[in-house]
């Protein structure tokens, strides 16, 4: 029996993976842990990007995948699995837009970011869910969109205040 058109078309499609996906912790993620260079640089935030870092990781992935930023685009994300953190880097002076959050924190001029180098060794408080591939240039998320998906994901900090 021969397989049909749409058959052949699905078996060839390979599936976008979403941001949660790109941030889980796979056999073969350890495995690089253990085995890869686990090289990583301190970089100066605030010249380049801004990094919006958002605990706990799951809130941030869910922001992301509000915000439908293309996990394939290139789009600098970094995990720290030991502290749950995600570390979204947008455009440098524009993390502000994120302050007042709950559950975020931003790192501008001043601060700096552990981050593989090169990205393929990554370890458990270093590792790329997305990143460029090859030579090609950075793209960073908008910070305005992300806080905007944030908010509506996570209670107004007064909340939590009035909860203490």
């Amino acid at each position: 029996m021969a397989n049909s058109s749409a058959d052949r078309t699905a078996k060839t499609q390979t599936t976008t993976p979403t941001w949660h996906d790109l941030a889980q912790v796979s056999d073969r993620k350890r495995q690089l842990w253990r085995t890869g260079g686990n090289h990583t640089d301190w970089m100066a935030c605030g010249i380049a990007w801004d990094a919006v870092a958002i605990t706990p990781m799951a809130t941030g992935l869910a922001a992301l995948g509000s915000t439908r930023t293309g996990t394939r685009c290139g789009y600098l994300v970094l995990a720290d699995h030991l502290r749950n953190v995600l570390y979204v880097l947008v455009p440098p002076g524009t993390g502000g837009a994120c302050d007042g959050i709950l559950g975020v924190r931003v790192l501008s001029h001043g601060y700096q970011l552990l981050v593989p180098t090169p990205p393929e060794h990554s370890n458990i408080v270093a590792d790329w869910v997305s990143h460029p591939p090859g030579d090609k240039p950075p793209r960073l998320v908008q910070a305005e969109q992300l806080a905007a998906h944030l908010r509506d994901l996570t209670p107004p900090m007064h909340d939590k205040e009035v909860a203490s």
